[in-house]
């Protein structure tokens, strides 16, 4: 019996998808068909998706109750995979605690100012709740949709949130995060503080608005070192995670670049390892000591390979996943922009098949 704090008409407190096959597998079982759901599902690679977005910025459209709602949902009715992740972005809360930040085409999210001295830290302010009504209203009008099909909440773990507030915008190496680590460690445990509880309430409002599981996405946690990720990060992703411990929602931890990290991401606190393309699943399992649920992990790049060749991917993927308690078949990063859509659907129908 799991102990929820979750309102008793939520999905997964009701039942409605506690018996789903991505449910049931993050919590250690193995259903009798192989869930999959595939990270970016939801953007740029569905032409649905381009044509709902002419003229709204991609923040807006995060905002917009009805456009993120049917964003999340036009993924699900055309590949049939078995979970819906929320569209959002990691910044989203960013932006919610008053900090100016937009996405720019082409390169990401850029800020207005950059976060690097303990006076910038300083001037950092809580998010307000009430702020996040509309992605909680997003959430809400998504569920009534899926049904059964379960939502993933999603956000960004405190390091990669903190890596783009110091850099200004994406980075190559993190060089200025990573140094503000060691250089200035009170301003950095301050602004991972900051970054844990931001990140950590905007999951939980998405949880308790309905979805039935979250995923932190640490994206640039592979420039870091075992020791450092241990000490100046793990803390803080622990505490992220700890705004949804009552939630008894199952957890997934995702990082790119994260092989040597898998351990120590897996005992922050969550039930599932993302596993990238980097090292074959069962190496993966092996070095999470053959007792932590995995999801991955397709190469995006072979996507657009011949499918002979991808097949033969997935089905290896899918057999190195049995060195685990429990797999959810997802890949080993995001859908691509121009990835044909059909590929993922036909994906979808061969891990159902298998």
């Amino acid at each position: 019996m799991i102990t929820t704090a979750l309102p008793a008409t939520h999905p997964l407190a009701s039942g409605l998808t506690a018996g789903s096959s991505l449910v049931r597998a993050l919590r250690g079982d193995r259903p009798e068909t192989l869930p999959v759901w595939f990270m970016r599902q939801a953007g740029r690679s569905l032409p649905e998706y381009r044509k709902l977005r002419v003229g709204t910025k991609m923040l807006d459209a995060c905002l917009d109750p009805e456009l993120s709602s049917e964003i999340t949902l036009q993924p699900v009715r055309r590949h049939g995979v078995d979970a819906g992740i929320f569209f959002s972005d990691i910044v989203v809360p960013v932006k919610l605690a008053g900090v100016g930040v937009e996405i720019v085409p082409g390169r990401g999210p850029v800020l207005n100012e950059p976060i690097r001295t303990a006076a910038d830290v300083a001037k950092l302010r809580p998010i307000d709740p009430d702020s996040l009504a509309p992605v909680a209203e997003g959430v809400a009008r998504t569920v009534a949709e899926l049904g059964a099909t379960p939502l993933i909440g999603f956000a960004g773990a405190p390091f990669t949130l903190a890596a783009y507030l110091v850099e200004g915008g994406p980075s190559k190496d993190h060089i200025r995060a990573r140094t503000l680590m060691h250089a200035e460690p009170e301003t950095w445990r301050a602004l991972m503080e900051w970054a844990a509880d931001t990140t950590g309430e905007f999951l939980r409002a998405q949880i308790m608005a309905g979805a039935s599981a979250g995923q932190l996405f640490d994206s640039w946690v592979g420039s870091l070192s075992l020791a450092d990720y241990v000490e100046h990060v793990a803390p803080w992703s622990a505490r992220a995670l700890s705004h949804i411990d009552d939630l008894g929602v199952p957890r997934i931890h995702f990082g790119v670049g994260s092989g040597e990290l898998l351990a120590a991401m897996r005992d922050v606190g969550t039930d599932a390892v993302g596993v990238d393309w980097r090292i074959p699943l069962d190496e993966a399992s092996r070095r999470l000591g053959g007792r932590t649920v995995v999801q991955g992990n397709i190469n995006p790049a072979l996507l657009q390979a011949p499918w002979p060749v991808l097949e033969a991917h997935v089905r290896d993927v899918v057999e190195r996943g049995r060195a685990a308690p429990a797999h959810v078949l997802n890949l080993g990063h995001g859908v691509s922009p121009d990835t044909d859509p059909a590929v993922l659907t036909r994906i979808v129908e061969l891990a159902h098949e298998l």
